[in-house]
């Protein structure tokens, strides 16, 4: 089980010293808010409203992450973003997770039985990350977001869905932890409980309106042996290809291959 974050509705630290723990769990929030942003990175601000913390702890941390190359500075946008030192660090396990292995193939025969845009979707502290991609064989394809693409756990159905499998105070504390952070992606905490809510009964997550506009998504989180949300499995299409009965479909055919796919885990 992931650590749990500290609220994000009040200022945890006041200017108070760094030390232990403590400073690298911060410092590996404030790295996780800057991979949202990808190249382009983020203004210091939206990294203080995101993360919680005050301004000067932010800036600190933030420094100090530059002078070891973990982030760099934009200096003509004033912008901060993950620098190439992380990248010549994840050269040291260049070999695939067995997650991605085990669910390659469904993802494949998923994109071509159903024939829409399948996504691989996995749980990083309190984000969803999107690690694969496979395209479809209908003539139209959404691809509503790329590989790479980090959000807070809450904003898409892939999110939710991992949110829906989590007991209901962990999810809420989640849910509480990236309010700050939903504003940027037009959602809020009640929207996001009331769409985990309606996941639960379900036991898949959708989106009526995505991403994209007139596109539909639907999800369902995979499961890991001691039956913790770790991933999560998204078709995307127009949404007329979604209508209500083949949504439940699509929802079935998903919640077998998370299944499958959470088995091949225990292994």
């Amino acid at each position: 089980m992931q650590p749990r974050p500290e609220s994000g509705r009040r200022r945890r630290d006041a200017g108070q010293p760094l030390g232990g723990a403590q400073s690298v769990r911060r410092a590996i929030a404030v790295l996780r808010i800057l991979a949202a942003g990808r190249d382009a990175g983020l203004p210091l601000p939206d990294v203080v409203k995101a993360t919680g913390l005050s301004r000067s702890t932010v800036h600190r941390l933030i420094h100090v992450l530059i002078e070891e190359g973990i982030v760099e500075k934009r200096h003509k946008t004033k912008r901060y973003a993950i620098g190439h030192q992380v990248l010549e660090l994840a050269l040291a396990r260049p070999s695939r997770s067995s997650l991605v292995v085990a669910a390659e193939p469904y993802l494949s025969d998923i994109a071509q039985d159903i024939g829409d845009t399948t996504f691989l979707t996995v749980r990083t502290g309190v984000d969803a990350l999107c690690v694969m991609r496979v395209i479809g064989t209908y003539p139209v394809q959404v691809f509503s977001i790329e590989v790479g693409a980090r959000r807070p756990l809450g904003v898409s159905t892939a999110g939710v869905a991992m949110l829906a499998g989590l007991p209901p105070s962990e999810a809420h504390e989640i849910i509480i932890n990236n309010a700050n952070r939903f504003d940027a992606y037009r959602t809020n905490p009640t929207s996001v409980l009331e769409q985990v809510a309606a996941a639960r009964r379900t036991g898949y997550s959708v989106h009526h309106s995505g991403i994209v506009p007139g596109t539909k998504a639907i999800s369902v989180a995979i499961r890991t042996p001691d039956g913790q949300p770790c991933a999560a499995i998204t078709i995307v299409a127009i949404r007329v290809r979604l209508r209500p009965q083949r949504e439940a479909e699509v929802g079935e055919i998903l919640k077998s291959a998370a299944l499958a796919i959470g088995k091949l885990l225990h292994k």
